[in-house]
């Protein structure tokens, strides 16, 4: 696996702000976005961290493995470099990478102030920023999962294939 690289390792001359993303990012919808878009404007270079799938436990797990969830944040414009998650710290890739940024989606569960305060204790010196967030009818996987079984549920029996 790449584990991607390091802000200071970019090609453009000069100091580098760098912002990190983060998230699970199952089944991709609008709302991820518009979080990478905004977090990619607070900087000149947007690194996403995906969620490994055994650290996922304050939601339901995601339907889309880890690698492909990853390949899906690569593909993506506003994104310059992506990397799984690593399974034992959370702090580890942030301090490979070492942001100037750190960005919250709106429902990320994260508290800023008490972010801040561990990434200080590891030694990271970087800003914890929550994005707003998009309002539109599809901007969730869980509202996506629910309206593909309230519609796919009534046709699923009378379907055969």
């Amino acid at each position: 696996m790449l584990l991607g690289r390091r802000c200071s390792d970019a090609p453009r001359g000069g100091r580098v702000k760098c912002v990190v993303a983060t998230g699970t990012f199952d089944i991709l919808h609008p709302g991820h976005i518009h979080y990478l878009e905004e977090s990619r404007r607070l900087g000149d270079e947007l690194h996403v961290i995906v969620a490994r799938d055994v650290n996922v436990r304050h939601k339901p797990q995601p339907i889309v493995p880890e690698e492909q969830r990853l390949r899906m944040i690569r593909a993506l414009k506003p994104v310059d470099d992506a990397r799984l998650g690593d399974p034992h710290d959370m702090f580890r890739p942030i301090e490979e990478i070492r942001p100037d940024i750190i960005t919250l989606g709106f429902n990320q569960h994260f508290n800023e102030e008490q972010l801040g305060q561990a990434l200080a204790e590891r030694g990271i010196d970087a800003r914890v920023v929550r994005i707003t967030g998009y309002h539109e009818p599809l901007a969730s996987s869980s509202r996506i999962v629910e309206r593909i079984l309230a519609m796919r549920t009534d046709t699923a029996c009378s379907d055969p294939d």
